[in-house]
């Protein structure tokens, strides 16, 4: 079983991020992981703090000679922007030569659409920082960074990961379930969107603009496509084993994500049984499939059926409600008078879908290896090997008929 865990804050000095149950002997690309931590500052409607960050992750433990020894993996994120938030976060703290960030008045006014509310409530704290810091979106560079962990895992196995944006406010593409991953994957990295479609990203950053202009926010979707994915990954015996239920909420814990779909998602509801359920047929030749001598013209499902998947390109969408970080603040209460105020303003993004949809990769990358994981037991990765190639053959000799 792989797990994982995050700890720090969003103006703390720096991100810990621990995963466990790496098998021995996976070799690590380590520029790999500052690509992810970099696609994911990426992105146009992002603030400030892109331009003060740059993300880089260090290896505590776990990796001997570039390899995971099997042993707990431990990461570090630093925030570069902490010397100018120490004397907020930790006032009694000998502040660095050089820093000059002034301590700030407690958040009183809380967020309407935040946890600022919430969180105070549930932990009684009076000061909505205790509760805004680790509740920002910044905790999410330690899941991309253990994510392109997760990754190369799964590339060792023919497991690749790629994502488009499909949506920004009313600007969305017209069939996002057509994009394939061969499209998702050649989106150039300077695409300012992350759209399969660079026609639209013009009328996307201008749907962000007049937001911009009138201290709003937006926000969109976008769909992850996993390429590779084996068969049988994933249980139907148990509601907690279905692997589409796992990917829902991986994908529903990241901050603002409201809704999330898997293959055609909301679609569904809409349309009759004979245009939703993929037919399966003999494969023809030459046909290259994930199940040997089987074919599916469709793939309506997003690769699970029943909670399992089934060889297709494994695909799930996250919906991406508006930031609530106004510049224009709404109303709201201020906790020490109770009386009406606007809302805190903290530093923010107006649109942040591009870098949620990295946040998505990074949460598909982490089920998925933990249910191939799962599967394909071993405790090295020459044991998972034979495990995972014995499976194949299985497989073949089942299905295939020459």
């Amino acid at each position: 079983m792989l797990r994982f865990l995050t700890a720090g804050e969003s103006h703390g000095q720096a991100l810990v991020a621990v995963i466990d149950g790496l098998p021995a002997g996976l070799a690590l690309d380590f520029e790999a992981i500052t690509v992810d931590l970099r696609r994911r500052q990426g992105g146009y409607g992002r603030g400030r703090r892109m331009a003060i960050e740059s993300d880089t992750a260090v290896i505590l433990s776990g990796v001997r000679h570039g390899r995971t020894t099997g042993a707990p993996l431990a990461l570090q994120v630093r925030n570069r922007d902490w010397p100018n938030w120490q004397q907020t976060m930790h006032p009694e703290a000998q502040l660095p030569e050089g820093a000059t960030g002034a301590r700030r008045a407690p958040v009183t006014r809380p967020r309407p659409g935040h946890a600022d509310l919430a969180g105070a409530i549930k932990y009684g704290h009076e000061d909505l920082r205790d509760v805004l810091e680790r509740a920002s979106a910044r905790e999410t560079a330690a899941r991309v960074a253990l994510g392109a962990v997760a990754r190369q895992l799964l590339h060792r196995f023919g497991i690749d990961v790629a994502s488009h944006v499909v949506r920004i406010g009313d600007v969305a593409l017209p069939a996002p379930h057509q994009v394939t991953f061969e499209q998702a994957r050649a989106i150039p990295a300077e695409s300012p969107l992350h759209c399969a479609d660079p026609a639209l990203e013009p009328q996307m950053i201008a749907f962000i603009d007049r937001a911009r202009d009138a201290g709003d926010t937006v926000g969109g979707s976008f769909e992850v496509i996993a390429r590779g994915v084996p068969a049988g990954l994933g249980s139907h015996v148990q509601w907690d084993r279905k692997l589409d239920g796992r990917l829902a909420q991986a994908l529903m814990s990241s901050p603002a994500i409201k809704a999330v779909g898997i293959g055609r998602g909301p679609l569904v509801a809409e349309l009759p049984g004979s245009l939703v359920h993929d037919e399966i047929v003999p494969a023809g030749d030459g046909t290259v499939t994930a199940t040997p001598g089987l074919a599916r013209p469709t793939n309506n499902a997003g690769g699970l059926e029943g909670g399992v998947t089934n060889g297709q390109d494994v695909r799930v969408s996250g919906y991406m409600k508006p930031i609530s970080t106004l510049m224009k603040p709404l109303r709201s209460v201020d906790l020490t008078t109770m009386q009406e105020s606007p809302a805190a303003i903290e530093r923010s993004d107006v649109c942040a879908v591009p870098a949620a949809a990295v946040v998505g990769e990074a949460m598909v990358c982490l089920v998925l290896a933990d249910a191939f994981l799962e599967k394909f037991t071993g405790d090295s990765i020459d044991e998972i090997d034979r495990t995972f190639q014995a499976s194949r053959e299985r497989l073949r000799a089942r299905f295939f008929r020459a």
